[in-house]
């Protein structure tokens, strides 16, 4: 569902912890000192070649394409044509770029793409309810009890682009991390303060004229100006606004939003990573002049002028109703356009190696077809598809049974997910975060890397 145009808006919450001056972590301090006791050999070139490429790999951004509400990947990436008909639905399959692996009839652009990315087609995990599978697969936790329940946030754990904010910082003037058209509640940074909060976007990029709301007018005053009058921050309805939200949270906090606030407005680089117009009208409709497309192109500029991560919060993927005709005629032509268009766009532009992108909903549907010519919620199986930043394309891990219901073998969870994508954007899976009492907590908990995609 295309979202109205609407406002922008930044959450402020909890704390900063702690960090050392020299940004190394404690454990990797002792454990580099114990190295040298134990004489271990080493060499100085080794350890600079090791930090090149960290380097190089924190240079990669994540596009997360969250397909709220669950996507049917048995009627789109993993059709089971030889199942009896109320499982295998209406829709055909069709011949991809790559032999013997076919893909819904609706998608035909996506299936002249399907070198650029892999399939997991034996992703599973616990949750078939919308609150927490959408945590789960937005943070790599599965939420403790009471979740949505009036005792437990939505945002209990850190989403994945407030974990490389808050490890990683942002490259320059533009925000590290950054959600559109709107911000998921679980999509921001719970315990790792205002530092790491997503900058949020929310407008709809396909509205007439689009512009940051808020923000065009102060950035169309010279910086030299705005060094002169701060006080113009206060006469702006966002920062206002969200200043008052974030007073109870203490100084600090107000203070980084502040700072941040200021430091956008001032700055070049973002005025040219939010000037969505300056794009060719091709391209933009080659995305799609729909909410889904703009948002895509929209996340392929921010990436582009050094943001590290995108989150795209698409409505609405719950089909109860109507499966068929919804997929048919609303929703997968928007994706057939803005996926496509994203992977063959990234490529051409040599940004595909460096931006890693991740396709999915919360969950996928079940395999039988409701009485409403629906399918509901099914968590056991379902696909996910990611593609660049070190993803090997054309990869098929993993197989569901001959239902689509359960994992064939390899089955994979959205801690594997989790795992996988810090790997690629230089950050250890072992690596771990702080709460505001101290508690270390491992950013990945637990989850292993899926080498069969790298």
């Amino acid at each position: 569902m295309d979202r109205p145009a609407g406002r922008l808006s930044l959450e402020i919450m909890g704390s900063q912890p702690a960090k050392f001056c020299d940004g190394v972590a404690r454990r990797d301090f002792l454990r580099i000192g114990a190295a040298g006791v134990l004489g271990t050999q080493f060499s100085l070139t080794g350890m600079l070649s090791g930090s090149a490429q960290a380097a190089a790999m924190q240079d990669k951004s994540l596009i997360y394409v969250f397909l709220k509400g669950g996507l049917s990947t048995i009627d789109t990436f993993d059709l089971k044509p030889d199942a009896p008909v109320e499982v295998r639905g209406d829709f055909k399959g069709i011949p991809t770029n790559l032999p013997g692996v076919h893909v819904c009839e609706h998608l035909p652009r996506v299936a002249r793409v399907m070198d650029k990315f892999s399939q997991i087609r034996s992703f599973t995990h616990r949750s078939s309810d919308h609150g927490p599978a959408d945590h789960y697969m937005l943070t790599g936790f599965f939420p403790s009890a009471g979740f949505n329940g009036g005792l437990k946030p939505n945002n209990q754990h850190p989403a994945f682009g407030s974990v490389l904010a808050q490890k990683l910082g942002p490259r320059g003037s533009v925000p590290p991390y950054v959600c559109l058209p709107g911000m998921h509640p679980s999509g921001s940074s719970a315990y790792l303060g205002a530092a790491a909060v997503p900058f949020v976007v929310e407008t709809d990029p396909n509205a007439p004229n689009f512009t940051v709301p808020d923000l065009a007018p102060p950035m169309l005053i010279e910086s030299k100006r705005l060094d002169a009058r701060r006080e113009l921050l206060a006469q702006v309805d966002r920062y206002q606004k969200a200043a008052e939200t974030a007073a109870n949270a203490g100084p600090r906090n107000v203070s980084v939003f502040s700072q941040r606030a200021f430091d956008l407005m001032t700055s070049p680089d973002a005025k040219k990573a939010f000037d969505l117009a300056a794009e060719p009208d091709k391209l933009r409709d080659d995305y799609g002049r729909n909410t889904l497309g703009q948002s895509c192109l929209f996340a392929r500029r921010l990436v582009e002028s050094g943001v590290r991560c995108v989150t795209i919060d698409h409505s609405n993927w719950d089909t109860h109703d109507g499966n068929f005709n919804t997929l048919k005629t609303a929703l997968l032509p928007k994706l057939d356009a803005a996926m496509s268009t994203l992977f063959r766009d990234l490529s051409d532009r040599g940004m595909l190696d460096k931006t890693l992108v991740l396709i999915t909903g919360e969950f996928g549907r079940t395999p039988k077809i409701n009485k409403n010519a629906g399918r509901d919620h099914w968590g056991p199986c379902f696909t996910v598809l990611m593609g660049g930043g070190g993803i090997q394309g054309g990869r098929v891990v993993g197989a569901s049974d001959k239902w689509a219901a359960q994992p064939a073998h390899t089955p994979c969870g959205p801690e594997d997910m989790a795992a996988t994508l810090y790997h690629l954007l230089g950050l250890d899976p072992q690596d771990e975060m702080h709460t505001p009492e101290g508690r270390p907590i491992m950013i990945a908990n637990n989850g292993r890397v899926m080498k069969e995609l790298l």
